[in-house]
C-alpha cells in the first residue's frame, strides 16, 4: 500500500497500464520492453494478465523478465484472479510474489476469506473481484440478497472487514457502470478500487472517477490494455490518458 500512495503522489498519476501482450513471442518480448521504457513516466502501476503469459511455452519466464524490467519504484500488479482456499492459496500466493516479484494481485472472492487472506502479505496489495466490468447474460454479482443489496455489496462490505483486520486489501470496480462504483465507495470509503472498462470496453472515465474517486484525489487505479498495447506511441498514448484522468482529480496529489 505504502509503495503504491508513494508512487501516485510522485507521478502524480492514478494510471495502470495493462500488459496483455498478444503476437509471436519475439514480437511480444520487444513489445512489452518497449511499452514498459515509454510508460514508465505515467504508470501509477503496471498490470501484466496472467493468462496471456501463461498461454506460451516460456510464459513465466517471460513474466519474470518483464516484471524485473519495470522500475522498482513502480507496483506490479499480477492479474490472475486467484480464488482457491488454504494451502493452495498459499502456493498461489508464493508464486506471485516469491517467483515472480509481484507487489499485488487480483484476487476472485467466491470461496471466501480463505481465497483472500493468504495473499494479505505485509507491503502487499489484494485487489478482490467486487463488481467487474464484464456484462454476463447471468451475472452472480448482481444476484438480490434478501438482506438487501446484490452479491457485489456483500463482497465489498466482506473485503473492508479484511481490510480492516489485515490491511492492504482493495477491489476491482468496473468501469462500465458508475452507479455501482458510486455504491460501492459508498461501502468501502478508503480502500483503493482498480478500475477496468475504460476505453475499449466503453466505459465512461468523467462517470468512474465523479463516482469513485476518495475526497484526497486518490483511491482509483484506472486500468487501461489494449489503447496503451495498440498505439504507435505507448508513451504519448498513457501520458494523454493520465492527463485525462487528472483533469477529474479535484485534489493535486
Amino acid at each position: 500500500m505504502e509503495k503504491l500512495t508513494q508512487r501516485v503522489q510522485y507521478a502524480n498519476s492514478l494510471l495502470c497500464v495493462g500488459l496483455d501482450p498478444v503476437g509471436d513471442d519475439a514480437q511480444v518480448a520487444h513489445r512489452l520492453a518497449k511499452v514498459i521504457d515509454q510508460t514508465s513516466e505515467y504508470a501509477a502501476a503496471f498490470k501484466p494478465n496472467l493468462a496471456f503469459f501463461l498461454s506460451r511455452e516460456d510464459g513465466v519466464k517471460l513474466l519474470r523478465e518483464t516484471v524485473q524490467r519495470i522500475p522498482e519504484s513502480i507496483p506490479v500488479i499480477l492479474d490472475g484472479k486467484f480464488g482457491d482456499i488454504a494451502n493452495t492459496a498459499d502456493h498461489y500466493a508464493r508464486f506471485a510474489y516469491d517467483v515472480v516479484g509481484a507487489d499485488s494481485v487480483t484476487v476472485n472472492p467466491y470461496m471466501g476469506d480463505d481465497a483472500i487472506v493468504p495473499f494479505a502479505r505485509p507491503g502487499k496489495l489484494v485487489f478482490v473481484l467486487a463488481k467487474t466490468s464484464n456484462k454476463p447474460a447471468h451475472s452472480l454479482q448482481d444476484m438480490a440478497l434478501l438482506s438487501g443489496g446484490a452479491l457485489s455489496d456483500a463482497a465489498a462490505s466482506i473485503t473492508r472487514q479484511l481490510d480492516e483486520a489485515h490491511g492492504g486489501i482493495g477491489l476491482v470496480v468496473g468501469a462500465t457502470n458508475a452507479e455501482a462504483v458510486a455504491r460501492t465507495r459508498s461501502l468501502t470509503p478508503q480502500q483503493w478500487f482498480l478500475v477496468p472498462g475504460v476505453g475499449a470496453q466503453g466505459g465512461d472515465l468523467e462517470a468512474t472517477m465523479r463516482a469513485g474517486l476518495r475526497p484526497d484525489g486518490s483511491g482509483l487505479l484506472i486500468n487501461t490494455s489494449r489503447a496503451i498495447w495498440q498505439a504507435a506511441d505507448a508513451g504519448a498514448a498513457a501520458r494523454e490518458l493520465m492527463e485525462q484522468i487528472n483533469q477529474f482529480r479535484p485534489v493535486a496529489v
